[in-house]
Parts: structure tokens; C-alpha cells; sequence
């Protein structure tokens, strides 16, 4: 047995003989990359406390990971097409490792945010890279099976984040989440030399630059103002991303419609399966990122869960994924994938809307249906339609089509925390306005603790500790009449920063509440728009887009011979009559309409 696998995938006559144990070092690679954003939503407070983050820089160290994320999979997707979706898929994880050690080494929010970025860039070449090798690995008729364990390790790791902070944090500190990644990063390296077999395009087109170059340039745009305007005021760096976002986008879809190779053939939007599913993927992330930036909160600060306890009571969301994932592979060959995408866009907008049930009084038992249910539609709306994505794509365009779904899928989240995560602050400040009237706190404070429900937990704690200062002067001084004094006013300001705790617990539930029935709502109105949008017929994702690549392969083919036929028809200098010499036929690559 070769120490390397060297064949690829392409030239091999009949399916990959350990494409199983090839899949499980590509969910390997997925998984650390799901778990480095929702592990940081627990490691959090530890790290503002260290670094001394205000809450735009904690904003930036979550979201610095996510601009460049989005930004460079549709280039780099198609780059790993062209020249190695291995390569790209190993290079990632060199470049995400790296980023890795150096988050865990930098003492600084700036450093922490550079570092981020650069693990955001590895992210961007693996996770395309992870779909395309899935797809070009594995015969159609086992596609569909392998993207349902694909779907359910993405459901897994952003359960299991949190729960592997949690552990880590337990006995070290937050520099741990970033180092943990790095011998994963490594074993993911070696499996895949040794397991995942080379991939690559059968064409050798020049790459359309120019349309890569505009995607970044536009997506970029269009996550930076959705982190921006939300957070931090639709002002000027905004504003601008948006015009930047409005004109890259106009001139992404006219270059590519005009360019004969584009990077996208923006019209496969056109196609009502393809439309209906990536919609599908941007709605169902939205809900569930959005969701899991408050419930997280909720659990650590409101019900006052350390990260290792908040990430166990998150594991009902994963399990109920792999539940959702199995029974999807049962359903949609029976009533079609209209149904079972439909049924679990219900089941997760039914989940938000449990969740504004929420109140003061409510326990983590009001909590674990709403996540089961969750992770349940998670796992039966999001196979079928990364299948259907990746069924529209010819093999030579896999790494394309799997930075499409991925990029409906960041785009989805970032919306999703930007959306709900404004619509949470606004809600939770104006509650604790009004839970705080007449309560005569000072004006700093209350602006302070409307901040974020950490902030106002901490508002409440200094309350606190001004009060056990003042007993402790009560009972050290030896006049009676001031020590009387002192005690009443260490009395009242105890029941003060009781009554602040109380006020900013009920106030944020009341906004998880309010910010859930918003999802719902959002859910809920796309749910109506995926299911007009996805077609009746059962037909597979893959037996529509069979015509289109077979299309697509012999216009390939007819073009590589007419080329050829140029060449040969050309006489040679010296022989100016030489007779025409016949063209040989020209087969089609193995494995090109049968994988």
C-alpha cells in the first residue's frame, strides 16, 4: 500500500475503494472549521477579560474570522478546481493551523483579529475544497449518503464548539480553543495524503480572474456592512461598503453573463432548484446562527452556566441533527425533496417560535425542545439542498459549486448574528430602560449596563461590592449613629444590585423572546418563498443536472478537437502540399458523467 495516494480520482475506473475513510478526513477538516466560530462565542468573556476587548473589538474577533471567509470561496474554489482540490484542501489547513498558533501567542485585540483573518483564509480553501473532493470521490448514486454525514458534522461541530471550550477552559485558558485546532489541522493533513485521492477540473481554461476578483470584492463588501451598519451605526465605513457591495454585485453578474468561461454562470439562478435551495441554506443559517448568539448568552449569563455546563446543554441541538440527517436520506427518495426541505424550514421556524415562550421564570427545560427540534429541521432541510447545489454543477465545476453553498451558507449566518444580534441589543436595552425606571440609577451606569446582558450583570456586581465595602466600614467603625448609617446604606444598595440583576435577567429574556418571534417571522416567510420556488417533481438534484454536464462534457470535448483539427490541417513549412492527417477520436475522461 502506497505511503501517499497518488492516483486521481479522475482516471480511476471503478469508485474509490476507502472514499469512506476519505470522507471521514474531509468532515475532520469541516468540523474544525465549523467549531472555530461557535467555540469563540464561549471563550468570549475569558478573552475580554484578558485582553481588555470592548465590545466592537470582541465584534471584530468574531467576525474578523468571517469577512475573508466568505469573500474568498468563490475564487479559491475555483482555483482548487483548476490546479488540485487536494491542494487547495492541505493548504488550507497549513495556512488555518498557522493562524491558530499565532492567536494563541498574540497579547493584543488587533493581533487576535489579524490572527482570525488569517485562520478565515484557510477556512475559505478548505471548505469549498471538502464538497468538491466529496463529490468528485464518490459515484452519484452514493453522493446524496456521503452529503448527509457532511450535513450532520457541520450540525455537530456548531454543538460541539461550545462543549470543547468549555472543556478546555476548565483547566486552561482561552488561547487553548486556538491551539486545539492545530493537531487536528495536522492529522487532517496526513489523512488526506493518505487517504483522499488528487482531484482536479479535466479542463485546462484560464480562470476568470476578473469575475473571482469582483466576488471578493463584493461579498467582502457586503459582510463587512452587514457586521457594521447593524453594530456599530450606519455610518460612513457602512454606507460605503454598501455602495462598494451594490456596484460589485451589478458588475459581477455583466461580467460573467458576457464572459465565455465565467467563475459562475450567474444564470443557474435562473434554475428554480438551484434558486429555492441556496435560499434555503441562507434562511435555515440565519435562524440557526442567529438563534445560537443568544441562546449561548442565555444560558451562560442569565441561568449562569460556565462555558463547559452551556456547551453539554447544547448537545441536544446535535443530536437531534444526526436524527434529522438519517431520516432525510429515508424521505426524500420517497416524497421528494420538495417536502422534506419544506417540513424542516416548519420544524425550525416552529422551534423559534417555542422560543418566545421565553420569560424571566424560564428554566433550561423550556430550552431542550426548541433545540431538539432545531437540530431535527437543521438535518432534513440542509442535505437535500446541498445535494441539489452540488447536483447543478458539472465535475470539472465541483469546487465552484461547493463554495456557492457554502457562501449562501456564511452570508445566511453573518445576516443571521447581524439581524438578530441588533434586533436582541435593541430589544434587551429598551426592556432594561424600563425595568430600571425610577430606580434612580445613575445615567452612566444604566448606559453601561444596556450594553450587552455582561455588562449589565457586572453593573449589578459593582452595586454588590459597594455594598459589602460599606458593611464592612459599618461593623470596623466604633461610632454607632454613622455605623447605623452605613449599614442602611450598604441595605439599599444590596437590594439595589439585587433588583439590577433581577431587571437585566428579565430584560434580556424578554428580548430573546421579542428576537425570536423576528426569526420566526423571517423563517417563516421564507419558508412560504422555498417552497414556491423548489419544483413538484421527485426527480433527483442529480438527474436534472445530467443532461446539463453531459452537455457541458461534450461541448468540451467538440471544442478540444476542433483545436485539434486547426493544428493538424496546418501544413508544414517544408511540405507545402503534405496531405491532411486523420484526427483520432478522442474518448471521454473516466469518470467524467459516471461520478
Amino acid at each position: 500500500m502506497r505511503l501517499v495516494m497518488n492516483e486521481p480520482v479522475e482516471r480511476m475506473d471503478r469508485p474509490y475503494a476507502r472514499r469512506w475513510w476519505a470522507l471521514l478526513v474531509l468532515c475532520l477538516s469541516l468540523l474544525i472549521i465549523v467549531m472555530a466560530n461557535t467555540a469563540l462565542t464561549v471563550a468570549a468573556p475569558d478573552m475580554t477579560q484578558d485582553l481588555g476587548l470592548s465590545s466592537a473589538d470582541l465584534q471584530w474577533v468574531i467576525d474578523g474570522y468571517t469577512v475573508p471567509y466568505a469573500a474568498l470561496m468563490l475564487l479559491l474554489g475555483a482555483i482548487g478546481d483548476k490546479y488540485s482540490r487536494r491542494g487547495a484542501l492541505i493548504l488550507g489547513l497549513v495556512v488555518f493551523g498557522g493562524g491558530a498558533v499565532a492567536g494563541s501567542l498574540v497579547g493584543s485585540s488587533t493581533g487576535v483579529i489579524a490572527a482570525r483573518a488569517v485562520m478565515g483564509v484557510g477556512a475559505a480553501l478548505i471548505m469549498p475544497a471538502t464538497l468538491s473532493l466529496l463529490a468528485a470521490t464518490f459515484p452519484r448514486a452514493e453522493r446524496a449518503k456521503a452529503i448527509v454525514l457532511w450535513t450532520a458534522t457541520a450540525g455537530l461541530a456548531i454543538a460541539a464548539g461550545p462543549l470543547v471550550a468549555g472543556l478546555l477552559l476548565e483547566h486552561h485558558g482561552w488561547s487553548s480553543t486556538f491551539l486545539i485546532n492545530v493537531p487536528i489541522a495536522a492529522l487532517a493533513i496526513i489523512g488526506a495524503l493518505v487517504l483522499v485521492p488528487p482531484s482536479k477540473a479535466g479542463h485546462q481554461h484560464r480562470i476568470d480572474y476578473v469575475g473571482g476578483l469582483l466576488s471578493v470584492v463584493w461579498i467582502g463588501s457586503l459582510v463587512y456592512m452587514i457586521i457594521e451598519g447593524p453594530h456599530f451605526g450606519w455610518g460612513v465605513k457602512a454606507v460605503t461598503a454598501a455602495v462598494v457591495a451594490g456596484v460589485g454585485l451589478a458588475l459581477f453578474v455583466v461580467w460573467e453573463l458576457r464572459h465565455p468561461r465565467p467563475v459562475i454562470d450567474v444564470r443557474r439562478f435562473a434554475n428554480r432548484r438551484f434558486a429555492g435551495s441556496n435560499l434555503a441554506v441562507a434562511l435555515f443559517f440565519l435562524a440557526v446562527f442567529g438563534a445560537f448568539y443568544y441562546l449561548t448568552q442565555h444560558l451562560q449569563f442569565v441561568l449562569g452556566y460556565d462555558a463547559l455546563d452551556t456547551g453539554v446543554r447544547m448537545l441536544p441541538l446535535a443530536g437531534a441533527v444526526f436524527v434529522g440527517s438519517a431520516l432525510t436520506g429515508y424521505l426524500t427518495p420517497r416524497i421528494g425533496m420538495k417536502i422534506t426541505v419544506t417540513a424542516g424550514m416548519v420544524g425550525g421556524t416552529a422551534a423559534l417560535a417555542l422560543l418566545t415562550q421565553v420569560d424571566a421564570s424560564s428554566s433550561y427545560g423550556d430550552f431542550v425542545l426548541p433545540l431538539a427540534i432545531l437540530g431535527l429541521a437543521i438535518g432534513l432541510a440542509l442535505s437535500p439542498c446541498t445535494d441539489a447545489i452540488m447536483g447543478a454543477f458539472p465535475e470539472s465545476e465541483l469546487g465552484v459549486g461547493g463554495a456557492v453553498n457554502d457562501t449562501s451558507l456564511e452570508l445566511g449566518g453573518s445576516l443571521g448574528i447581524a439581524i438578530l444580534g441588533s434586533v436582541l441589543a435593541s430589544s434587551y436595552s429598551s426592556h432594561l430602560s424600563d425595568a430600571t425606571a425610577g430606580s434612580k440609577l445613575p445615567a452612566g451606569a444604566l448606559s453601561t449596563a444596556q450594553d450587552s446582558v455582561g455588562a449589565g450583570y457586572a453593573v449589578a456586581q459593582g452595586i454588590g461590592d459597594k455594598a459589602q465595602q460599606l458593611a464592612g466600614q459599618a461593623a470596623q467603625t466604633g461610632d454607632v449613629e454613622k455605623a447605623a448609617q452605613l449599614k442602611a446604606q450598604a441595605d439599599q444598595l444590596a437590594h439595589g444590585a439585587h433588583q439590577m440583576a433581577d431587571a437585566v435577567g428579565s430584560s434580556f429574556a424578554d428580548a430573546v423572546a421579542h428576537t425570536s418571534l423576528i426569526g420566526a417571522v423571517i423563517l417563516g416567510v421564507g419558508t412560504v418563498l422555498v417552497a414556491v420556488l423548489l419544483p413538484r417533481n421527485g426527480r433527483t438534484a442529480e438527474a436534472e443536472a445530467e443532461p446539463e454536464a453531459e452537455a457541458e462534457a461534450e461541448a468540451e470535448v467538440l471544442v478540444e478537437v476542433e483545436a485539434e483539427v486547426e493544428v493538424k490541417t496546418v501544413p508544414e513549412a517544408d511540405a507545402p502540399d503534405a496531405p491532411v492527417a486523420p484526427v483520432a477520436e478522442e474518448s471521454e475522461p473516466a469518470g467524467s458523467a459516471t461520478r
